[in-house]
């Protein structure tokens, strides 16, 4: 496939927050290229290995967690990007970083943080995933963070397409190394953005479906998944039934990859250079019109059915509380952060229980429950819901 001209160029990037700090020696690499490989060594993408995608703390070890999610994400932003001809190294850095801020437990977690920061600022995932890449997540010795590329951390700040008004953590960062808040970001993170809705939507509908929670008949109320579904049972008719669900998943994810392959071509038809996606007045690379209304159906079902299913509001409610019991209990008592943590504790507000949100938005599930344990004697009822 040939380099679209609407390609994020690694060669005339517009650097980095602290200059002349690559080593050059270290592989003959682009600055997309070392942006990927800088967040895939990260600590903090390893730990996305025992977050929550959809189910809290699963016991089943077939069920995705935000790390299976963000490889599959990638997987699919690199097809989309390849086959319109756009930057694969980027498309896949920032779909391999988009989920890095989220907390323990998700959404739940997530909630239990912003009630936490309420007198404070609050607390966003999105915002949190470029304060830990540009300053929580420090391996090097000359400068803060994993000091990424402007092109990636320009298209995670504005994963949902611009930015008016800017969490602080965002603004603060921002301020130090604009981004560009207002403007369409470029076409790799569009496609970036539009792979996570693709991965997330079929691949919890394939969670869903294998803990029970969903049933068939409810989604072949859906017209487009019945067309699929009937599909596969023609082509498929004597296949096990769980062999022709996953037929149903993969299908649509070539549906959706498909809608998104066409309508980004002809909605940058006469599109001559970057510049005009920047200050265009809508996405360029997404879902058509049609496919849009569809998988807004489908996100209502899934929240209907799914996301808000008894049992996973009720693991919702104990998960938030493990966050409130933690924020509790290090309030109460900093140096159960460790050392390194406590001492470099603020003594004034806000940036006191900024610093105690990093630190337990940072950890794990497992690591979350175990700290609770390990305080309290016992942590909040059975985490597990599949």
């Amino acid at each position: 496939m040939s380099r679209s001209p609407l390609a994020a160029d690694p060669a005339r990037s517009r650097g980095r927050e602290f200059p002349g700090t690559s080593d050059e020696t270290r592989g003959p690499r682009s600055a997309f290229q070392r942006d990927r490989d800088r967040i895939i060594h990260s600590i903090a993408f390893r730990r996305l290995r025992s977050k929550t995608q959809v189910f809290v703390a699963p016991e089943g070890d077939h069920y995705r967690t935000r790390l299976t999610h963000s490889l599959e994400v990638a997987q699919i932003g690199r097809v989309i990007a390849r086959a319109l001809g756009l930057d694969e190294d980027l498309t896949e850095a920032l779909c391999l970083a988009h989920d890095i801020g989220h907390p323990p437990f998700g959404h739940a977690g997530e909630d239990a943080l912003d009630n936490a920061l309420t007198e404070h600022g609050g607390f966003d995932h999105n915002a949190q995933t470029l304060r830990t890449l540009m300053r929580l997540e420090s391996p090097y010795c000359t400068h803060e963070g994993l000091n990424l590329s402007w092109e990636v951390l320009e298209g995670l700040a504005k994963h949902n397409g611009p930015v008016e008004a800017p969490h602080w953590a965002l603004a603060e960062l921002d301020a130090a190394f604009p981004l560009d808040l207002g403007t369409w970001p470029s076409l790799e993170a569009q496609v970036a953005a539009v792979a996570d809705d693709i991965a997330y939507d079929n691949h919890d509908i394939d969670d869903g479906l294998r803990a029970g929670f969903l049933e068939l008949d409810d989604l072949l109320t859906l017209d487009f998944i019945a067309d699929q579904w009937r599909e596969v049972e023609r082509r498929f008719p004597h296949a096990p039934r769980d062999r022709q669900l996953r037929e149903l998943v993969r299908g649509q994810i070539g549906w959706m990859v498909n809608d998104v392959l066409a309508h980004t071509r002809a909605s940058t038809k006469g599109i001559e250079d970057r510049a005009q996606i920047a200050v265009s007045d809508r996405a360029l690379a997404g879902f058509s019109p049609a496919m849009h209304a569809a998988e807004r159906r489908l996100k209502a079902f899934m929240y209907a059915k799914l996301y808000y299913h008894p049992e996973q509001t009720a693991t919702a409610e104990k998960a938030n509380t493990v966050i409130v019991q933690l924020w509790d209990a290090y309030c109460e008592d900093p140096s159960r952060m460790g050392s390194r943590w406590a001492d470099s504790l603020p003594a004034e507000e806000p940036h006191r229980s900024r610093h105690i949100a990093d630190y337990i938005a940072g950890m794990s599930d497992q690591y979350a429950l175990e700290r609770v344990r390990e305080f309290f004697g016992d942590a909040p009822g059975d985490l597990s819901n599949v």
